[in-house]
């Protein structure tokens, strides 16, 4: 049986395997020159931007096609050791690090395209493929791939945990924009999901179940996904609050009424203050809204009306617009880089994240007394939201030092995710499991869905080698 990692409070519980010398040797002879047991090497692959410190790996391998995943897999299924799927470390809950020890299967240098089919819409990618490079493979065909998590994150990684993005509120997350897979399963076979037409109902959705597993089910080596027409014409813009309360009700009126907005996020008056210091920014410090309304010249105006004469009925003033695709991608850099703003706004922190999600309806009361909660801490933070959606991130400032401020922020966890739950809501919207959330799974999902999750990974993963201890134990 292996231990449940402290989700509440605390790092996680280690349960090492032991890697046999004679897999490193095997490993060592595959890989060559791909294969390191160096400790710097492993270091670097045993932290993500989670606050939790685990030992490193025992050793890596770097990959570079599916058939060194698959031999990869085989001789650490042949000594029983754990496989865990690395692709740049930006994950927030702790996914990749090696509570068990085991193998970091390093899969960044598998980053080619593989084929963009524009006239269907879709192109297939390895895992290492980041976002951006993406994007730009295929903006001379005039079509682009919307979910874009903060960081610039590979597509593999962004599959595993089911990722998704300030564009999600329109064209939703990795689960509705994923259509095919390659695994490599934990024996060694390669199987493929899905396929390039745009539904099917052939069989289990097996796609769907491994988008979202976090590794622990398979190591994922192609991706075919969804791709868009890029927009006729984009307007973004910026719009403040005198409070939390009206940018949250304009919000909400927005998504009620049907505006097809295709960005809305939300940041309170610290988190701009935070944001403006980062990216050399004079954006009005106080609660923001900024919003990006993409279509025809026609319909982007109907929007833009429509939205002007909510926000303005709510208090809304000073709309800034960003007129140009530099000052729009200035603009939202600033907002994806608002985890590193945080971060670097008190030196020597680390940042306790943690997200949920609700319905619509929901938002003001999980959003207003959560942020009101942060302040009357004490605790330094940041509160970002891609609130169109009903999802917002709480970032919590702690001095790793000082055991009592984890405990207070894993404090504020708790009631943050327990009010969103209480309101229809879901544990995480975007972060995963990993190991942080796994008692907050069960109050999600109830012990019976838990147990059906269990159930299928021991029929898929019998000895337990891909990615274990993370979102249940065993």
């Amino acid at each position: 049986m292996n231990p449940t990692p402290a989700t509440t409070s605390g790092a996680p519980a280690i349960l090492h395997r032991e890697m046999p010398a004679a897999l490193l040797k095997a490993l060592s002879a595959r890989f060559v020159d791909a294969f390191s047991a160096a400790l710097v090497v492993r270091e670097q692959h045993g932290r993500d931007e989670s606050s939790f410190s685990v030992p490193p790996p025992d050793a890596v391998v770097f990959a570079h096609s599916t058939r060194d995943v698959v031999d990869a897999v085989k001789l650490a299924a042949q000594f029983k050791v754990p496989v865990i799927p690395f692709g740049i470390g930006s994950s927030l809950e702790g996914h990749l690090l090696a509570v068990q020890g085991g193998l970091s299967l390093d899969l960044s240098r598998m980053n080619q395209v593989l084929s963009i089919n524009a006239e269907d819409l879709t192109v297939t990618v390895q895992p290492g493929v980041t976002r951006k490079q993406l994007n730009d493979a295929v903006k001379s065909t005039g079509l682009f791939f919307p979910i874009d998590p903060g960081a610039d994150a590979t597509l593999g990684g962004m599959t595993a945990t089911r990722a998704s993005g300030t564009n999600a509120v329109r064209y939703g997350t990795m689960r509705e924009n994923v259509l095919a897979l390659e695994v490599v399963t934990a024996q060694g076979e390669v199987i493929r999901t899905g396929t390039r037409a745009k539904k099917s109902s052939a069989g289990y959705d097996l796609t769907r179940l491994l988008v979202g597993s976090e590794g622990t089910l398979g190591v994922i080596t192609e991706i075919t996904v969804k791709l868009y027409p890029l927009p006729e014409a984009v307007m973004a813009a910026t719009c403040s609050f005198e409070s939390l309360a009206d940018a949250v009700n304009t919000t909400i009126l927005i998504i009620q009424l049907g505006v097809p907005i295709a960005r809305c996020e939300l940041l309170d008056a610290n988190t701009v203050r935070i944001v403006n210091a980062h990216s050399k920014l004079a954006l009005r410090e106080g609660v923001m809204l900024l919003m990006e309304f993409h279509g025809s010249p026609a319909s982007v105006q109907e929007q833009v009306q429509t939205v002007q004469e909510i926000a303005a009925d709510q208090g809304g003033q000073a709309f800034e617009w960003a007129n140009t695709p530099e000052e729009r991608t200035r603009l939202w850099t600033a907002r994806h880089n608002a985890y590193f703003a945080g971060v670097q706004s008190r030196p020597g922190c680390k940042a306790i994240t943690t997200d949920t999600c609700v319905p619509i309806s929901g938002l003001a009361d999980a959003l207003l007394d959560s942020v009101l909660e942060a302040q009357h801490s004490g605790l330094p933070y940041f509160m970002v939201g891609h609130v169109g959606d009903g999802n917002f991130h709480m970032g919590y400032l702690i001095d790793p030092e000082q055991p009592a401020e984890r405990e207070l922020a894993e404090q504020l966890n708790q009631q943050l995710v327990h009010r969103a739950l209480k309101l229809g809501g879901t544990c995480t919207g975007e972060h995963g499991i990993g190991l942080h959330k796994m008692d907050f799974l069960v109050a999600e999902t109830g012990a019976g869905a838990v147990a059906m999750m269990r159930a299928i990974k021991q029929a898929l993963d019998p000895d337990n080698i891909m990615n274990p201890g993370k979102i249940f134990s065993l």
